[in-house]
């Protein structure tokens, strides 16, 4: 069995580049299309087996301990009974056409689009079919060729000598990794790839009721695979903007209602700008700061279910910080006909703002 290191030309202390650069240029020197003659041939043959050994570290390290029952210059008793009961390897060559990668793309949402569902033209760079060659890697008018190496079948066999006799050992073929066919001619729009990278539009209808982190699945619209294989999936994650009116809490809307001191005691309607439209309000007689008016059906599209949550608005009663001495007078007097007691410590309560925000989310 000839040694791996004489057949590359290298010293056996060599560098992973260098074994790598020594067999590129044995491999450009006696591949069969370069290289015709059955000398080159068994040559190349014997080359691609070194570095198939050498290339890699762990088995280049199996065959400098030399051989054993666990490992013969990285053939054991595992690559034995892979030829003799199939090991899983694969009998016949690889196919070029793969699955595509799937996607994320993050969307960002108003807080408006969410309440009734909203419909997007998404313009993304992703890799499609190549128009050219449709996915066969080919130039227009040629085709792939069997690679005359391994006789298409995409993997080669050697011979190797062990301790339990004689080995045959199957590799991937080097001359067409383990294709089975070569492409003379490649497609000169993807570079023999069967996609290439381009923009494309996808139109998305995005439900209503979504919230930030929830990811739309799409599939079929991610990258399309090499030579034209099945596109992933696109994954959609939703991120909803911030509102300078409006907050969510599930299928609720939460706002801030200001109250003047006369409105809060004596009541009052009004009609408030909602998310989606003018909304009546109506606020009592006695209204307090942090209590709660709830205009039902006026929420978010709940997402798996039937209607709208509701729209809660925390009350908050203004004080006017400027009033004139007409107002002053009638305020002393509605203090005396009242009888409002002085200012007092009481019974310790959470602040209002945590107030209104429990309030709300019950």
């Amino acid at each position: 069995m000839s040694d791996h290191y004489e057949t590359l030309g290298v010293e056996r202390d060599a560098t992973q580049d260098e074994i790598k650069k020594a067999y590129r240029r044995l491999a450009r020197e006696l591949h069969p299309d370069v290289n015709p003659s059955e000398d080159a041939a068994e040559r190349f043959k014997d080359v691609t087996h070194a570095y198939d050994v050498l290339g890699d570290p762990q088995s280049r390290a199996e065959y400098d301990r030399g051989p054993s029952l666990g490992g013969a210059g990285g053939f054991g008793f595992g690559d034995i009974f892979e030829q003799f009961f199939g090991g899983g390897r694969s009998a016949g060559p690889r196919s070029r056409r793969q699955p595509g990668q799937d996607s994320l793309l993050r969307l960002d949402l108003d807080l408006a689009d969410v309440v009734f569902g909203v419909h997007r033209e998404l313009r993304v760079q992703t890799a499609v079919l190549c128009e050219t060659c449709d996915g066969a890697c080919t130039a227009p008018g040629s085709s792939p060729q069997r690679c005359t190496m391994c006789g298409g079948s995409g993997h080669v066999q050697r011979q190797v000598r062990s301790l339990l006799g004689n080995v045959v050992t199957s590799q991937p073929c080097a001359a067409c990794q383990g294709y089975g066919s070569i492409i003379p001619e490649p497609c000169p729009t993807c570079a023999g790839h069967g996609r290439v990278r381009a923009e494309r539009t996808i139109p998305v209808d995005i439900p209503a009721g979504v919230d930030t982190g929830l990811r739309i699945q799409l599939p079929g619209q991610g990258e399309v695979g090499e030579a034209g294989g099945p596109a992933g999936t696109l994954y959609l994650e939703i991120n909803v903007r911030h509102h300078d009116v409006f907050s969510r809490s599930g299928d609720d809307l939460l706002g801030t209602l200001e109250v003047s001191i006369s409105d809060a005691a004596l009541g009052a309607r009004s009609t408030v700008e909602g998310i989606d439209g003018p909304v009546e309000v109506e606020v009592r007689p006695g209204t307090q700061s942090g209590d709660v008016i709830t205009i039902g059906e006026r929420g978010v599209t709940r997402l798996r279910g039937a209607g709208r949550g509701d729209l809660k608005l925390g009350v908050q009663v203004v004080t006017p910080q400027r009033i004139d001495r007409r107002t002053e007078e009638l305020l002393r007097e509605l203090r005396d006909r009242t009888k409002a007691p002085a200012p007092q410590l009481a019974q310790f309560k959470q602040g209002l703002f945590a107030k209104m925000r429990d309030r709300l989310r019950l």
